[in-house]
């Protein structure tokens, strides 16, 4: 199907069917219709729906119902309103499981029938800094490796990656060619896997280099994961800063509890000063 440029009418051999009877909310109703007809008709990304008006005529509802059930769908991430423009079908973003799992992105992506290719932009011995020293544990200035990627999704760039890695373990790898390779694959065939790590993901606006390189907009909304990832010896093997999509991306956190262990979620607040942070930390016992 073409894309489409004139708003899509919702199928009307298909009764509106909105009973102000029931139970069920109309908002969520009308939320499912929009979802069934989207469905029923085959749309896809990018084909433009109906505007408020005319789902306001069509259902002979409410304009507060029909802003209800469409910020469902926004918030689930089927629709995508553009402000002057109207309503549509929202690209599907991923689910990744990156941030409580020790899987790669291309680990991630395969699992689910997609593909991954990188384009490496810098693949190189450098000093590290302060930040990657510390990461790293070794000493400021010490070589290390880094590797720097552009990763594609089945052919849309999805992220900007940025790995270190501690000199010896770098050189392993050093001149593969990284293009269509896990390197989580690569460190492997080598005997270096990682056994535990600690994961971070936050917010952030996308620079002007960081929009030209995703191609999104200056300003728009970035996943940025940060990682460092041990091996069996308890040493850092492996620090990552990846900046996702965030139009594209959707972290998921698989949670678990038994009566041997308690899984514990800890909300901190960032951007104060350390003593007030312990004071206002939330810690949830899930």
């Amino acid at each position: 199907m073409t894309k489409q440029t004139h708003a899509t009418n919702l199928d009307p051999h298909n009764p509106p069917g909105i009973d102000r009877q029931a139970a069920t909310p109309m908002y969520h109703q009308l939320k499912n219709r929009i979802l069934d007809d989207i469905a029923s008709q085959g749309l896809r990304a990018g084909d433009i729906l109906p505007g408020e008006h005319r789902l306001c005529e069509q259902f002979q509802v409410s304009r507060t119902v029909v802003r209800q059930a469409l910020a469902q769908l926004e918030y689930q991430g089927v629709i995508e309103r553009v402000k002057g423009k109207g309503t549509f079908v929202a690209r599907q973003k991923v689910p990744e499981s990156l941030v409580h799992t020790l899987t790669g992105l291309y680990e991630e992506v395969a699992a689910r029938g997609g593909h991954v290719r990188s384009e490496v932009r810098r693949q190189e011995i450098i000093e590290a800094d302060d930040d990657v020293a510390d990461s790293l544990a070794v000493p400021p200035r010490s070589p290390v490796v880094v590797i720097e990627r552009l990763r594609y999704v089945d052919e849309e760039p999805w992220s900007w990656t940025t790995t270190y890695l501690p000199h010896d373990i770098g050189l392993l790898v050093l001149q593969e060619d990284l293009r269509d390779q896990s390197l989580y694959a690569l460190l492997a065939n080598h005997g270096v896997r990682a056994v535990r790590g600690v994961r971070s993901a936050e917010a952030a606006s996308a620079d002007r280099a960081q929009a030209a390189l995703l191609k999104v907009g200056i300003g728009r909304a970035l996943l940025v994961l940060r990682s460092i990832s041990y091996d069996e010896n308890e040493q850092p093997m492996e620090y990552f800063i990846a900046h996702h999509r965030g139009d594209r991306s959707r972290f998921e956190f698989q949670l678990s509890a038994s009566s041997a262990t308690q899984s514990t979620a800890a909300l901190r607040h960032t951007g104060i000063p350390a003593a007030e942070a312990a004071a206002t930390t939330d810690e949830y016992n899930l």
